[in-house]
């Protein structure tokens, strides 16, 4: 995969500055961090959740195995 340097970045500045234009370019600086920001916020939620589904996941292993466990011990007692 491609990596791009910083005179790659230049590049495309000056080409969207010429393209855009150097009054709507901060605009359109402002909209796309607006996208990234929602993007990221969007991403953090679904790995916040995921996380919070395996720690439940976890959780519900662990207490069926304390469960057989104290199954085990009331068997023995009997």
């Amino acid at each position: 995969m491609p990596q791009i340097g910083w005179f790659e970045l230049l590049i495309i500045v000056v080409v969207a500055i010429l393209i855009i234009g150097p009054k709507d370019f901060p605009v359109v600086l402002k909209k796309i961090g607006t996208w990234i920001r929602t993007l990221k916020n969007y991403f953090l939620d679904v790995q916040s959740n995921l996380t919070e589904i395996t720690n439940i996941e976890n959780n519900k292993n662990e207490f069926s195995k304390e469960k057989k466990n104290i199954e085990k011990k009331d068997e023995k007692k009997e």
